[in-house]
């Protein structure tokens, strides 16, 4: 089959998705007949915060971590999730069961929107439902050679911006900043786009984060303009308690171009090693900080679901 999307994302399409069951507010239904309300404030303003989380042998891994996030999330934007988090846990467990997801290979979209408005406009007050629940769950890995394949990262005029107009650390359904990133470096003929903050800085990835070696150290950015991500935090985490220097610092498109190695962290596809940035080879192939770090992941992962 013909693989699908790019980068770090890429997967080979898998039929029994046409028919998947999606939950939707509690209710299960496959794929063709779910859906959500033209007025769910999701589509039509991006109200609303969102996790993806990885399934391996049919357990969720960092479900704390990322229901901490998401509730966080819900909060500081005043959206009340309006169930407990121990009933979306077994919604979570209840659509994999029904979809007899007991394996790996499974990626799971949970989305969280404000709810049906009741005409088109952005003042939360007009709100007349709760929270619009969504969980989508797919029999998604990623393509083959995604650990060893090295990406191509076009740097682009789109900044990740200050925290008091859109805080980037909110996971949110307004994506568009980073749409927009995505869509420059596709253009460009990259895999994926490396976006600088205000002051220039290298920030992160249009949809996953960004962290260079050099001599022997690990860095990525200060966290300042980028999503608290899961996958980032634990890369950091176990890459110190491994005693390899790791450094959440400001660093320059200067310091890229001569970096060692380059790799990116997400959910999906862990971590994945780079091979140029807008022209410049950073590595032929994977090199042996990366090929560390992500047997160091998959090792905290096991210990997660142990």
């Amino acid at each position: 089959m013909t693989e699908h999307a790019t980068g770090t994302h890429v997967f080979t399409p898998d039929p029994r998705n046409d028919n998947v069951l999606i939950d939707v507010n509690g209710e299960l239904f496959r794929r063709p007949e779910a859906k959500v309300s033209v007025f769910d404030s999701g589509f039509m303003l991006g109200d609303g915060v969102w996790e993806g989380l990885r399934v391996y042998d049919g357990r969720m891994a960092f479900l704390d971590r990322h229901l901490d996030r998401l509730w966080q999330g819900a909060k500081a934007i005043m959206l009340d999730i309006g169930i407990s988090r121990e009933e979306l846990v077994a919604r979570l467990r209840r659509v994999l069961d029904a979809n007899e997801m007991t394996g790996d290979g499974v990626h799971i979209r949970l989305m969280v929107t404000r709810g049906i408005r009741s005409t088109p406009y952005q003042d939360p007050r007009v709100v007349i439902s709760p929270a619009t629940i969504v969980i989508i769950p797919e029999w998604k890995a990623p393509a083959t050679g995604t650990a060893t394949r090295m990406l191509n990262l076009a740097t682009v005029h789109v900044r990740r911006g200050y925290p008091d107009v859109q805080d980037p650390k909110l996971n949110s359904h307004s994506k568009l900043n980073c749409i927009t990133a995505c869509i420059q470096a596709a253009q460009a003929g990259a895999d994926e786009a490396l976006m600088l903050d205000p002051h220039g800085f290298v920030a992160t990835c249009n949809s996953t984060h960004f962290f260079i070696v050099r001599g022997g150290e690990v860095w990525t950015s200060t966290g300042d303009y980028c999503l608290d991500g899961i996958t980032r935090r634990i890369v950091v985490e176990t890459a110190r308690a491994a005693g390899i220097p790791t450094y959440e610092r400001n660093f320059s498109l200067t310091d890229v171009y001569g970096a060692d190695e380059a790799f990116t962290t997400g959910t999906f596809a862990g971590l994945a090693p780079i091979g140029t940035i807008d022209g410049r080879v950073i590595g032929a192939e994977r090199g042996p900080m990366v090929e560390r770090l992500q047997a160091l992941y998959r090792a905290a992962v096991d210990r997660e679901l142990a």
